[in-house]
């Protein structure tokens, strides 16, 4: 049956066409089951079981069938069979997709000087010395892209941190950034480092039926950063003000159309209004994406992040005639920096496209590096097998990507089947296997730690499986053994070790805990003094978490020594498991979860293995439980204890597709794995009720602060008046004192506080003294005189003595008024 030029009208016939779609890639998916089981309302990832990357084919499939081109929001919005109907009803059958236009070459560019102290400093150089060149080349949704100058940017940016300061943002305040990859977040990140601020970028829902796990989630990073002010667009800020019900310090939430509400883009350069930040300001709160447990805000300053891009810079020998492209998220570590930052501190044009323009058509990504002769790319490692999976032989006719020399693979695991599969399907259009790099880095050192240098091949290790039990990294040729990508070396001026589990240096080729040192090393955990020093060792280093080897000086990661299972003293690595049960018929990829639990009773761990799947005929399930059983068994050696078969979206991911296996550890020890998101009114009721209830606690909280304050001020109101007519007719400085301390202790016993006194007895043999409190207030005065010995005399301003009562007691009770004056020699 040929595919119509456009989309029927009779939406019963669209549905019964979608229906049909959909059926056959759950059966494809899930051998077995029944077309005919799909209905318009079922949740293609909650009863169907499918997951990003299956709704790509699906989407592609409903196109090649309709005849239309699908916007890209209906990949993260349509949830169901119904909702891809309206969506094909709402495609424009006319809607064409422009290409990016081939750029010219700029000319050389010119890198920010050595000189520079902050990131404001590096972008005012730029707009001063170069306001008219294209620093980002912003795709739109029509495909057409979006210049944005040097100029330009510090022109938003000064507006955005003219608007922040006018609502009281000020030095150090935290500015929450929840903003898609779009135009208004460039001069949103910045205006925030010239208003003084500190940005904190954090991911923007991208999934309507996911509301009520994201709320959640994003609740705990606000807090924990004590945002003020957030950033976001007009469309989830009805979301953003819920958050604000549950966040204490969150008083604004606003969008940068209303914070600049006129044109910024003409006129004149304006100053730098940040000329007194320094380097060891804070620049940026980076959040972990929690892949094993809680995130944690890292905190940069302008040092750490300047020193890594420079070496970023000087390890992959970046030219001024470089050009770069980039699809990764704007609020991760390797978007954010590695690839906007570092191109912006060298002057080197980016073109910019958003992560759903790129995961609905991978192609994009490809002509846009053709359409810039791009020379610098990089993406994690499922980028490059999604693009041999998803793209076309007829999307890349005329396609070059011989421009390229540098491609960065890194942010997760790098698999040699991956570089050999991409280098294979696109050798024909100009890819040259050398320009693979597999880098390592992680939010801890900015961004970037680790990279393979230039033009050297790919190192893949072939290690003995008796590794598992020794650590000794032997050379094997047997087909079974285990593979390790090298991820290169340190970047200049910064250093990697592996250690023991007590500190101690190992031998080359011997697995041990990954440890590094560097200028680009975080500040510290914001807010979280026990998270860093608990990954602090005692000479200044910083423990990774992930456990590696070196060899001829060139890291091999091999795991996560926080997810490694230990159990009977054995070490198992839950990506192994992972692995083999992914092999399982019936079980979703991608969507598995290996982990340990203590088990008190044998003094040892259980391996649990966590894994989705769409079965549901008990038969069936039985079936995939004996296969993980066996297989697991037979790879490892070891079975598991558990085998939970669970409903898609139980095992839990970080924003980028992690797995998260402590948070899935934790959901599985509580019982809640299979406990289900509901329905989108039941989130928004949830989500809605704990904003509710937040705002119900802070307003009594308040009420009883209010209420507790008046009791104060009641109990002075009563109490000072017979204490001024008491010392005011006292003769002798003792008595006057010994009424101070009697009252003292009276309000601070009425007001319900007790007062422990530590040390006291060091006191009563004391000859004279000086007691020093730094920057004491009113209120340490009655603490410090209900606590000290009568015979304790204050030395208070001069101008104390102007004060009502004051006047009378500080002379009565024989304390010392000084005058402050200036000594000029």
């Amino acid at each position: 049956m040929s595919a119509p030029t456009y989309p029927p009208r009779d939406p019963t016939a669209l549905e019964r066409t979608v229906l049909q779609l959909v059926g056959e890639l759950v059966v494809e998916l899930r051998p077995g089951s029944s077309a005919a089981g799909v209905n318009p309302g079922d949740s293609l990832e909650r009863e169907l079981g499918l997951g990003s990357l299956e709704r790509v084919e699906l989407l592609a499939r409903i196109e090649r069938k309709v005849g239309v081109r699908l916007a890209d929001a209906a990949m993260a919005e349509a949830d169901t069979p119904a909702a891809l109907v309206q969506a094909v009803l709402a495609a424009d059958p006319a809607r064409h997709e422009a290409r990016p236009s081939f750029v010219g070459p700029l000319g050389a560019a010119a890198t920010a000087p050595e000189t520079a102290q902050t990131l404001v400093e590096v972008l005012h150089w730029h707009a001063n010395t170069q306001p008219d060149r294209p620093h980002i080349y912003l795709r739109q949704d029509d495909g057409h892209e979006q210049p944005i100058t040097y100029g330009v940017l510090w022109r938003r940016a000064a507006a955005v941190a003219s608007a922040l300061r006018a609502r009281g943002i000020g030095r150090r305040d935290t500015v929450t950034i929840m903003l898609r990859t779009e135009s208004a977040f460039f001069p949103a990140f910045f205006g925030t480092l010239l208003a003084g601020a500190v940005p904190v970028p954090i991911y923007p829902p991208f999934r309507a039926d996911r509301i009520a796990e994201y709320a959640e989630r994003q609740v705990g990073i606000l807090s924990n950063a004590g945002t003020r002010l957030m950033i976001t667009f007009a469309e989830v800020e009805r979301l953003a003000g819920l958050l604000r019900g549950r966040v204490p310090t969150l008083a604004t939430v606003t969008t940068v159309e209303d914070l600049v509400q006129t044109d910024a883009d003409d006129g004149p350069l304006p100053p730098n209004p940040a000329p007194w930040l320094t380097a060891e300001d804070p620049a940026l709160i980076q959040y972990t994406s929690g892949s094993t447990g809680q995130p944690k805000g890292v905190l940069l300053t302008h040092a750490n992040l300047l020193a890594n891009i420079r070496a970023i810079v000087t390890g992959l020998d970046i030219q001024p005639t470089d050009v770069a492209v980039s699809w990764l998220p704007l609020y991760h570590d390797m978007g954010l920096i590695g690839a906007w930052l570092g191109t912006m501190y060298a002057g080197v044009p980016v073109a910019v496209l958003s992560p759903l323009a790129f995961l609905s058509r991978p192609a994009r990504w490809l002509w846009s590096i053709h359409a810039h002769r791009a020379t610098l790319a990089v993406a994690p490692n499922f980028a490059f097998d999604l693009c041999v999976n998803k793209v076309t032989s007829e999307e890349i006719v005329d396609l070059d990507l011989s421009s390229l020399r540098t491609v960065l693979n890194g942010s997760e695991a790098v698999l040699p089947g991956t570089i050999t599969r991409f280098a294979d399907r696109f050798a024909h259009v100009g890819f040259r296997p050398d320009a693979m790099r597999p880098v390592y880095g992680l939010a801890e050192c900015s961004v970037g730690l680790a990279v393979t240098p230039r033009r050297h091949p790919v190192r893949v290790d072939r290690i003995d499986r008796t590794f598992q039990a020794t650590g000794q990294a032997t050379i094997s040729s047997d087909s079974d053994a285990l593979e390790f990508v090298a991820c290169g070396v340190a970047l200049p001026e910064h250093e990697i070790r592996i250690v023991d589990p007590t500190n101690g240096p190992v031998a080359e080729r011997t697995e041990g805990h990954v440890q590094f040192r560097g200028p680009s090393m975080m500040a510290g955990y914001y807010r979280n003094a026990a998270a860093t020093q608990a990954i602090t060792t005692a000479d200044g280093w910083i423990d990774t978490g992930d456990l590696g080897y070196q060899a001829d000086g060139e890291l091999f990661l091999t795991g996560r020594h926080k997810d490694v299972i230990i159990k009977g003293g054995r070490n198992i690595y839950p990506h192994e498991a992972e692995a083999v049960v992914a092999a399982v018929q019936g079980i979703r990829k991608g969507c598995i979860a290996a982990f340990g639990v203590a088990d008190s009773g044998v003094g040892t761990e259980r391996l649990v293995v966590v894994a989705e799947t769409r079965e549901t005929e008990q038969a069936a399930r039985t079936r995939i439980q004996r296969d993980i059983q066996e297989q697991v068994a037979e790879a490892l050696g070891v079975p598991p204890d558990t085998v939970v078969l669970a409903q898609p979206g139980a095992v839990l991911k970080t924003s980028s597709g992690k797995i998260r296996r402590g948070a899935t550890r934790d959901a599985y020890v509580a019982g809640t794995l299979d406990r289900g998101r509901g329905s989108m009114a039941r989130q928004w009721f949830e989500v809605e009720s704990r904003a509710l209830a937040g705002r119900i606690a802070r307003s009594a909280d308040l009420l009883l602060r209010l209420l507790y304050t008046t009791y104060i001020l009641a109990i002075t109101v009563v109490a000072v008046p017979p204490l001024w007519a008491l010392v005011g007719m006292s003769r002798q400085t003792t008595t006057s004192r010994r009424w101070l301390r009697r009252f003292s202790k009276l309000v601070v016993t009425l007001s319900g506080c007790r007062l422990i006194i530590t040390g006291h007895e060091h006191l009563q043999d004391l000859g004279p003294a000086m007691f020093v409190a730094n920057h004491a207030s009113y209120l340490d005065v009655v603490v410090i005189l209900a606590a000290l010995p009568e015979n304790l005399r204050f030395a208070a301003k001069g101008r104390l003595v102007t004060y009502p009562v004051l006047g009378t007691v500080i002379p009565k009770a024989g304390y010392i008024a000084i005058e402050k004056t200036k000594h000029t020699t």
